[in-house]
């Protein structure tokens, strides 16, 4: 009973008792027993988010935050790779689920059917984000990635440019920004469809610097690229500026994310900015919030996006 409470109540033991403990402790190598503490408590203050990549820059600013925000309220955070596909994320929430945490965040809102009947199942409290819908399975913080796509076409429309690309990788989201690109582009008199140039997902440098080779070499070259990552869109000015092509004047160039580095480059990429810090804190938010028993007024929340106007555009 002493050491449970050193170890979990330090304030209610005197400090050579703690000492003890803690010495015992460091020697021994011991590791209090989460599961058994959650069983009592019915809290495993654990919190995992699912992530469709470790490797891109874009979701990290959402991921300190919410990892911060997390530490704060005295919860840990795991994370896992999901990639691409459903089936894999599907293998992944059912070892995540098989586990209890205390909430889920999960990255976009197109999961399968039976991952969505495992996850309404468990009654874990679940945030998406990343992405806008009615019908979220319980809670959500993103924005629309269609009118993301809209917003950069009518943008590069209104700065004269009328031969644009879309760069992306396959994936849904994606698609989805493409899906609103096309849209705008055909209310503003475009009459074929946008080129699209398609990479797999995770989105890298190099695929950047192959796309732009490719669209080059297409009957009419573009003049403009939106591209679904910054990542991207860096490969894309590297490749141009090898050329020879002029940024903007020849070619403008978008990115996705306002990543740390757009700012930093020459010249200074466009991007559409996304507050990945407000989606972690208040995914955060509404998990704690949930595991105390607070209700949540507003289960869905629209970010929101903006167009950070740099030099490539």
């Amino acid at each position: 009973m002493t050491v449970s409470r050193a170890l979990n109540h330090p304030e209610q033991v005197s400090p050579t008792t703690l000492a003890k403990v803690q010495e015992v402790v460091q020697r021994t190598g011991f590791i209090p027993n989460g599961m058994a503490g959650g069983l009592r408590s019915s809290r495993a203050r654990l919190v995992a988010a699912v992530l469709p990549t470790l490797v891109g820059p874009v979701f990290q600013e959402t991921i300190q935050s919410l990892n911060q925000a997390l530490d704060a309220r005295g919860y840990q955070l795991m994370i896992g790779q999901s990639g691409y596909e459903q089936s894999r994320e599907d293998a992944l929430l059912d070892a995540i689920i098989r586990r209890r945490p205390d909430g889920i965040v999960l990255t976009g809102i197109m999961h399968s059917a039976a991952g969505r009947r495992q996850l309404l199942a468990s009654g874990i409290p679940v945030v998406e984000t990343w992405d806008l819908t009615p019908t979220p399975i319980d809670m959500l913080v993103g924005f629309s990635n269609e009118d993301i796509g809209a917003a950069v076409c009518a943008y590069l429309h209104q700065r004269g440019y009328r031969r644009p690309a879309l760069m992306c990788g396959d994936d849904e989201r994606a698609r989805r920004r493409n899906s609103g690109f096309q849209r705008m582009a055909r209310s503003l008199g475009w009459q074929t469809d946008v080129p699209v140039y398609l990479t797999p997902p995770p989105t890298t440098l190099g695929a950047g610097r192959a796309g732009l080779a490719e669209l080059l070499s297409r009957p009419e070259a573009p003049d403009a690229v939106f591209c679904s990552s910054d990542m991207l869109a860096l490969g894309v000015l590297i490749e141009a500026q090898t050329r020879g092509i002029s940024v903007p004047g020849q070619l403008a160039i978008v990115g996705l994310g306002d990543v740390g580095f757009a700012a930093s480059l020459e010249p200074a990429l466009t991007s559409v900015r996304i507050d990945g810090t407000r989606i972690g804190q208040t995914a955060a938010q509404y998990i704690v919030d949930r595991a105390d028993g607070i209700a949540i007024a507003e289960p869905i929340v629209d970010i929101g996006f903006s167009i950070v106007e740099r030099g490539t555009a």
